[in-house]
């Protein structure tokens, strides 16, 4: 995978070479009190494109903003599918309507379509089925399935009495199954402390089996709970959280373990497409000392360091993870950029300025061509793109996203 570095590729050829049809509609700013209330009831209404491009004050790259910052709007977990494998759609989330409801842009021409009229949407649970012709979502209590060619839904499971949902779900690749996580409510886990449980559910039936637990003890603390379930690309196993522990079990529920990562913190962590290895955010406990990207391998126990950052705290990975987009924690350097793997190099793309760096959660496209992050810096939070397709190499998932495109 090549990355052109600035010695080959100034700032201003960039925008040059952008596509003509990428600076063809321009919306009009929106100002704070601007949003606009659409019905519950309307599923399927077709929304207008709210992209808006301007120049990053930094580098002087093309960044087009996609959606409204008078309304919240949001990117899937970091863990879940939200563009399309073809890259043509984006799945994403906003409370437009006065309550979450799923939305699908398509990324040629800006506009979004309702997919929902949920009553309690959870968005982080908010994920694309393997195929793209559908997606799931946690609506309260229920696990539920969309048909986005005749949005019709399915109620796949209920959460029993005495349990609520946790945010985040994760299905496998073949979409037989979902993992999701399950806790206590008050009135029973009080006496205890809160526990929590890893569901696996079968997507054809709604069966479950239970394949891990945490917390219960007395005095336990809410922080204890059971996180970020994630499972294994091309496996029958799960990669999950719980405290500040990565563990990992088997759908089965055997060879549970915690992961012996690299020592300090644990940030952000999820599996590399061909499921081999965990890729993950360090943070040593010398303060003094960077952020880096490591990669562990469960079946060998091998722990690598890839890189260090510039201060990451959240990042994403292209399709053969041989470039990587990350967002820079530091108050001094309020950036999104690009880290290729093989020289350890970093190139700023963007700032986000985000309140809170964590937000800006950056990924790529299939098709590697384009980066898609978050960011509060123009009101509410609200969702971005940008060209990298001078500087980063096609991979051969995906096409082109066309106009709507920076």
């Amino acid at each position: 995978m090549r990355l052109t570095g600035p010695s080959a590729l100034s700032r201003r050829w960039f925008l040059i070479a952008c596509p003509v049809g990428c600076f063809a509609q321009k919306a009009a700013p929106q100002t704070a009190g601007s949003q606009t209330t659409v019905s519950q009831a309307t599923v399927g209404r077709i929304l207008p494109s709210a992209v808006l491009r301007y120049l990053d004050p930094l580098t002087e790259f093309l960044v087009a903003r996609l959606t409204d910052p008078s309304v919240t709007s949001r990117l899937p977990a970091y863990y879940a599918r939200a563009i399309s494998r073809r890259s043509g759609f984006l799945l994403y989330t906003s409370d437009l309507t006065g309550r979450w409801e799923a939305f699908q842009m398509d990324l040629r021409n800006g506009q979004s379509k309702q997919l929902t009229d949920a009553q309690n949407l959870e968005p982080a649970s908010l994920t694309l089925l393997a195929d793209d012709r559908g997606f799931c979502y946690l609506d309260g209590g229920k696990l539920v399935t969309v048909n986005l060619a005749t949005l019709r839904t399915r109620e796949v499971y209920r959460v029993p009495e005495g349990y609520q949902p946790v945010p985040g779900c994760s299905i496998s690749d073949d979409g037989l199954y979902a993992v999701l996580i399950e806790k206590t409510v008050e009135e029973i886990g009080a006496d205890k402390g809160p526990q929590s449980r890893l569901r696996l559910v079968r997507m054809t039936n709604g069966s479950t089996g239970d394949l891990a637990l945490c917390g219960g003890e007395p005095g336990g603390e809410a922080s204890d709970a059971l996180h970020d379930p994630l499972v294994r690309p091309r496996h029958q196993s799960v990669l999950y959280r719980c405290g500040g522990g990565v563990w990992i079990v088997n759908f089965d529920g055997q060879q549970k373990r915690e992961l012996h990562l690299a020592d300090g913190e644990t940030g952000p962590a999820m599996w590399s497409p061909d499921g081999r290895s965990i890729l993950y955010l360090n943070y040593p406990a010398d303060h003094q000392k960077l952020h880096n990207l490591r990669g562990f391998n469960p079946d060998s126990n091998v722990d690598n360091m890839i890189a260090n950052t510039s201060q990451f705290v959240a990042f994403g990975y292209n399709a053969d993870a041989s470039v990587f987009v990350g967002a820079s924690g530091g108050k001094g350097s309020p950036h999104v950029l690009l880290l290729v793997r093989s020289v350890k190099r970093e190139f700023t793309l963007a700032e986000h300025r985000a309140s809170d760096p964590a937000m800006v959660s950056p990924i790529f496209t299939p098709n590697s061509q384009r980066i898609l992050f978050a960011s509060d810096r123009d009101g509410k939070p609200a969702i971005y793109m940008m060209s990298v397709e001078k500087l980063v190499e096609r991979t051969t998932d995906g096409e082109e996203t066309g106009a709507a495109s920076p």
